[in-house]
């Protein structure tokens, strides 16, 4: 009897084991993380034999939320791109520095000007005074778009003038909000609260040198404005990234959950402030990843 208790017991224990969920990690930066956040509750949802979760510290991710510029994109090629991000140039609303930037429309030139070290001034122009008042602001870490913004600008990120700031590029905000100078740029979801949709209190978009009508959207509209114009507009001012999933080809799972991504996630890039990928891209995204998994198979 006692024997046959005992086999009993590990009959359990063996089919509780085979009916956990296998676990897969995704890693992210926090601007993108509110999306993935759903994406994983949504694929859940639906999925029981694995389950994806965010990846916290060191923990080695399946998956990993990269951008055309960033350093896990540099590392491989083995990249599913889902979206984009659009960074804009941020002050505090009412700070000395929006006072002083307030009558500029910044053109590319311009924006170069203010935000990076420049010895390439023609020998009669000076540099503009108004702008070396300016204290810049921008991210030192890997999962900052500092690379992103300088390399859009033509310019290294080692170029840029100011003081740097580890940790999340949303820690930007809060030195600007303790600098009345204080300048700095970021993402869409980090500016805008993706509840109201509307600017976040106290930050303000300095004014680009774009139709009026466009900056009257970039400056007073929500961020669904914002984005319907960034989609059908192309402004050079405006620092646009592809994002993506680097992934493991041999995964599987992994797989599975970018085609999940492409095919029902990306109806939520809007709602957490990316852009939607050209429908010709976004179909040659899916194919890529039907294609992989076909060979798998």
């Amino acid at each position: 009897m006692k024997k046959i208790v005992t086999l009993f017991i590990s009959a359990l224990f063996a089919t509780a084991a085979v009916a956990q969920p296998q676990v897969r990690y995704i890693k992210t930066p926090r601007f993108a993380r509110p999306l993935v956040e759903r994406w994983i509750a949504e694929y859940n949802n639906s999925h029981s034999d694995v389950k994806f979760q965010i990846a916290q510290g060191q923990t080695e991710a399946a998956l990993s939320i990269v951008w055309d510029s960033s350093d896990a994109q540099k590392e491989t090629a083995k990249v599913v791109y889902v979206g984009e991000t659009a960074v804009l140039p941020i002050t505090t609303k009412s700070s000395e520095a929006a006072k002083l930037l307030g009558g500029k429309r910044l053109n590319e030139n311009k924006l170069r000007e203010l935000y990076f070290e420049n010895d390439e001034f023609d020998d009669e122009e000076e540099r503009n005074q108004t702008f070396e008042k300016i204290n810049i602001y921008s991210g030192t870490s890997s999962a900052s778009v500092a690379e992103s913004f300088a390399r859009h600008l033509g310019k290294s990120s080692s170029l840029l003038r100011g003081k740097r700031i580890a940790g999340d590029d949303l820690f930007l905000n809060k030195a600007i909000e303790k600098d009345p100078l204080g300048v700095t740029f970021n993402t869409l979801s980090n500016i805008y609260d993706l509840e109201s949709r509307h600017v976040k209190n106290g930050l303000a978009i300095l004014s680009l040198s774009v139709k009026k009508d466009v900056a009257a959207t970039l400056s007073e509209g929500t961020l669904d404005n914002v984005l319907t114009v960034l989609e059908t507009t192309s402004l050079p001012e405006v620092v646009t990234e592809r994002v993506g999933l680097s992934y493991d080809r041999n995964d599987d799972n992994a797989l599975q959950f970018i085609s999940w991504v492409l095919e029902n996630g990306t109806q939520y890039n809007h709602a957490y402030g990316l852009l939607n990928l050209d429908n010709e891209v976004a179909e040659a995204e899916l194919s890529k990843v039907s294609n992989l998994l076909t060979a798998q198979r």
